[in-house]
């Protein structure tokens, strides 16, 4: 058995038996959104480029698109926004302050709400999890506002209902509500996912979700962005991704 892969199953082995599990292992640093956003570009000044369509950005303005085209949300081609790799929502309805609302949540017209707006004012473990740089990453605003809460997949070559963009080969279906990520991004997207369910508990995926994303872990390496970006995020926020660091080491 190759020594890589005898590492690899050790890691994996280790997150499920729930080793150290009393300890914090998710962002504890940022609850503020909006903070991680400014750090989030500041990390990405040095490579300023979006996540799944490689456009090089500027002050958070796109300067050169390669290609990319759509004929939605075009104002919100023009500029980057910080997506959420694993969407908000994914995790967001496992707080009840989510699905329910909670009494502090009344607008000023004295109307109860809940949703995002209510979990993000009244709780804060939600508020970490949102702020968590690991899960962050630049996009081409309109691809962020197309992709909505979709989960990644494989979709089918022969489906008429997909949206592309251009030489961007990033694709939605929004008939099926998912997304399939171009090649250079699936390696990410894979350990950001598996990030995400070592750090929170509350959050699980599903036992086909985790094949694929096992499978894009495998078949993506890291690349050397990769590396530098999270042991950049590490230094600001405070926490390790050990699914990165991992194959960071190994690479």
């Amino acid at each position: 058995m190759k020594p890589k892969f005898l590492l690899y199953a050790f890691i994996i082995s280790a997150l499920a038996s729930g080793a150290n599990a009393s300890e914090p292992r998710g962002n504890t640093q940022f609850d503020s959104f909006n903070k991680s956003k400014k750090w989030m570009y500041k990390i990405y000044s040095h490579n300023p480029r979006t996540f799944y369509c490689d456009a090089e950005f500027k002050n958070r303005k796109i300067i050169s698109d390669h290609g990319f085209s759509t004929d939605i949300y075009q104002k919100r081609a023009l500029r980057t926004e910080a997506e959420h790799v694993v969407p908000a929502e994914n995790f967001g309805r496992s707080f009840k302050e989510w699905r329910d609302g909670h009494p502090s949540c009344i607008d000023q017209k004295g109307r109860a709400f809940k949703g995002r707006k209510c979990a993000e004012k009244s709780n804060r473990l939600y508020r970490l999890m949102q702020s968590d740089m690991y899960n962050l990453v630049p996009a081409i605003g309109a691809v962020n506002a197309a992709r909505k809460n979709y989960n990644f997949t494989m979709l089918p070559k022969t489906q008429n209902s997909i949206r592309s963009f251009g030489t961007c080969a990033m694709l939605i279906s929004s008939k099926d509500r998912k997304a399939q990520p171009p090649l250079n991004a699936r390696g990410a997207i894979a350990r950001t996912y598996l990030y995400m369910q070592y750090a929170y508990p509350r959050y699980n995926m599903s036992r086909q979700q985790k094949q694929l994303m096992a499978a894009w872990d495998r078949a993506y390496p890291v690349t050397d962005w990769e590396c530098k970006r999270s042991l950049a995020i590490e230094r600001v926020q405070g926490n390790t991704n050990p699914i990165v660091k991992s194959r960071c080491n190994v690479n």
